[in-house]
């Protein structure tokens, strides 16, 4: 005798695509890491919102839109700045 599992099934991501919001989600997610990050790094270094933004050349508004995880808008140009601030060198990978 052999059983189902009747719980098996599509996958989240096939979910999410046949919802129309995969690369929505996937945006968000990417996002999320980078504010996370970069607040994370804010904080080691005890530096304040105003500073990053000395820092990164840009307005403290401009900074206030990259920590919010909801906004996906991000430049390339702005990802090259943040992560010379972090002394890190931005990749770019499709997987």
């Amino acid at each position: 005798m052999t059983t189902t599992n009747k719980h098996k099934g599509s996958s989240f991501d096939s979910f999410l695509e046949e919802e129309n919001i995969l690369e929505s989600a996937e945006a968000i997610a990417v996002k999320r890491i980078i504010a996370f990050e970069l607040i994370k790094t804010m904080k080691k270094e005890h530096m304040t919102k105003t500073i990053m933004a000395e820092k990164m050349h840009t307005s403290r508004s401009a900074l206030d839109r990259l920590l919010d995880p909801q906004n996906t808008s991000i430049t390339l140009g702005t990802l090259v700045k943040l992560a010379h601030v972090l002394g890190k060198k931005l990749q770019v990978k499709f997987a």
